[in-house]
């Protein structure tokens, strides 16, 4: 039996050869499974999986358009560097929808630091890659 995650995100895009070249070419997805018809590929990264799945007009997903699908909705990704993936959106001419920051998330007792971005996929899918910065106390009661 094949290794699969027990939760992994099947995106429907409306161009599968731009989004499939978008995760491939510019973030760095490998494709682990592709077929023909209907256009589907599952990628990895690391230990993050992904589905991009062509729209082809089901009626299980409703009326879609172009750039409305991914409103809402963003994956977060965690990467050992977020360094190779700047230097891959810059060289693409890949807009940030937010520059890299260091962001710190309140848990019990202690924050959990991230160095993060935003990058928008060709149908408005935000994906958040982050780099783990550890931990530190609660800076503030």
């Amino acid at each position: 039996m094949a290794n699969w995650s027990t939760l992994v995100p099947e995106l429907v895009v409306f161009d599968f050869d731009a989004s499939l070249r978008f995760y491939r070419d510019v973030i760095g997805f490998t494709v682990r499974y592709r077929r023909e018809a209907p256009r589907f590929a599952y990628l990895e990264l690391d230990a993050a999986e992904l589905m991009l799945h062509e729209y082809h007009g089901s009626p299980i997903y409703g009326e879609l358009e172009p750039g409305q699908v991914g409103r809402g909705f963003h994956l977060q990704i965690e990467v050992d560097s977020i360094m190779p993936l700047l230097a891959r959106c810059a060289a693409h001419g890949i807009a940030l929808r937010r520059e890299p920051s260091d962001a710190w998330y309140r848990g019990e007792g202690v924050e959990y630091g991230n160095r993060e971005f935003f990058v928008a996929d060709p149908d408005g899918f935000l994906l958040r890659f982050f780099e783990d910065l550890g931990e530190r106390p609660v800076s503030q009661p």
